[in-house]
């Protein structure tokens, strides 16, 4: 707890304040070992004019936190301090200790012991809580059965979609069933940020035969988010040695993505083609009936009463991910306790219309449109406004044409001026082919309703 003086100022109070609400929330929802590299060492300075700024203890922090988090830390800020605020992140190192740090010690020293003495899964991370529905059925199936028996199938297993669709709930799930037959069973739960830093560390400590060994010398190799490697020359060379290393010897590999391995932009070819040897298969955003199944599974979690009809009118009406459909239960909840007053209808519609409806008289702008798209694909926006042909580029343009034109409603001649004065007929021909795709095309289908959703006013 901050101890404050009379010199504080009000704002940077009531931003202490916010955040340790904040902080608290997150806590709840995501990984320990997440809470305490990136989310603890968060620091607010100062709020001035809606802006509000935290340190950050170095660029890979910083960096982390604004591609993944940055907009849901706004929208929980705006949310305790009753005005829109944007975050602002600057990166502040810190002087270093003189002990050496413990997780990469472990990771590079000859004797470390292995990086699994370090993992344990987060406790709310299981099969039994995964609820599974037509979006994410295969994509269960086979996390179930690489935990049943490691590396006799599905070996590697890749799954894909959206941020908080339930990827890192698998990868968790598939650790903690493993790690419960043999608590000692060597296993690697790793992002891939996270081994980008460490192999980067350890080119400079002159250790990387030790890195090589903590990440080899195990019998499960779970790496999250894999497409951060992406562009990434020398990282993407060890991970493609480590690969083969473990394949080779038969052991079970299991990736994640934010999309499928052909349409990771910038990554090697070698690494594309053996990411697709194995079973991969999508999560996509789930149905109403899923969402409802999975906001009922979390409050009995939550040991939280919730009538079917208020569950079915809070996945009907809260857009976003998972994650944010249950910080609206979390809200509600919350709500009903401190009003003393029991959960209904009447209460989940009114925070729907304060937190979720606020200016749905206003369609999101081209600009916010292909920030959206570029965001989703991981392509900048440039590129997506450019004239290069390269596929995965033509794919994300042709979605940016579909919604424009699905939200906007502008014409052809329009929307082709806003994507370099491109013809009006290349406008049509780009619309009609996700219209098709999305007609036999499960991915696509689920990728278009995906930012749709994000797209909504909030």
């Amino acid at each position: 707890m901050e101890q404050y003086t009379l010199d504080d100022r009000p704002e940077w109070i009531a931003l202490v304040n916010a955040w340790e609400t904040v902080f608290r929330r997150l806590s709840s929802d995501l990984p320990p070992a997440w809470i305490e590299r990136f989310f603890r060492p968060l620091e607010p300075r100062s709020l001035e004019g809606g802006v509000a700024t935290f340190s950050t203890p170095g660029k890979f922090v910083l960096e982390w936190i604004r591609e993944r988090y940055q907009d849901t830390i706004e929208r929980m800020l705006s949310d305790e301090l009753g005005q829109k605020v944007q975050l602002e992140l600057v990166s502040t190192p810190r002087p270093k200790a003189k002990t050496a740090d413990p997780v990469l010690s472990a990771a590079i020293a000859p004797s470390a012991p292995l990086p699994s003495c370090q993992f344990r899964p987060f406790p709310k991370f299981a099969f039994e809580t995964f609820v599974v529905g037509q979006s994410n059925r295969l994509a269960f199936a086979g996390a179930r059965a690489v935990a049943s028996e490691p590396g006799a199938k599905y070996n590697p297993l890749f799954i894909y979609g959206g941020s908080g669709l339930g990827k890192t709930h698998l990868l968790h799930s598939i650790a903690r069933e493993i790690l419960a037959r043999d608590p000692h069973f060597p296993l690697v739960y790793v992002s891939a940020q996270q081994f980008a830093e460490e192999f980067i560390n350890a080119l400079q400590a002159n250790r990387i035969e030790q890195f090589r060994r903590a990440q080899r010398n195990v019998g499960v190799w779970l790496v999250d988010d894999i497409q951060f490697i992406a562009g990434k020359d020398k990282t993407q060379e060890e991970i493609f040695h480590t690969f083969n290393y473990l394949h080779a010897l038969g052991k079970q590999i299991v990736l994640t993505s934010d999309r499928p391995p052909r349409d990771i932009y910038q990554m090697d070819e070698r690494l594309r083609s053996r990411f697709e040897a194995g079973l991969v298969a999508d999560v996509q955003p789930p149905d109403t009936e899923t969402r409802c199944a999975i906001i009922k599974s979390k409050a009995e979690q939550e040991l939280l009463p919730l009538d079917h009809e208020v569950a079915m009118y809070l996945a009907d009406n809260v857009p976003g991910n998972i994650r944010v459909l249950e910080g609206a239960l979390t809200r509600l909840m919350a709500e009903a306790s401190i009003q003393g007053i029991p959960v209904g209808i009447e209460l989940a519609s009114k925070l729907v219309e304060d937190h979720f409806r606020n200016g749905t008289g206003l369609k999101p702008s081209f600009t916010q449109i292909v920030s959206a798209v570029s965001k989703h694909f991981k392509i900048p926006v440039e590129e997506i406004r450019g004239v290069r042909r390269q596929a995965p580029i033509v794919h994300a343009r042709h979605i940016a044409v579909f919604l424009t034109r699905e939200i906007t409603g502008d014409s052809w001649k329009h929307i082709g001026t806003l994507f370099g004065d491109r013809d009006h007929t290349s406008m049509i021909h780009g619309y009609q082919k996700i219209h098709e795709l999305m007609l036999r095309d499960r991915e696509v289908r689920g990728d278009v309703k995906s930012l749709l959703r994000s797209l909504q006013p909030e």
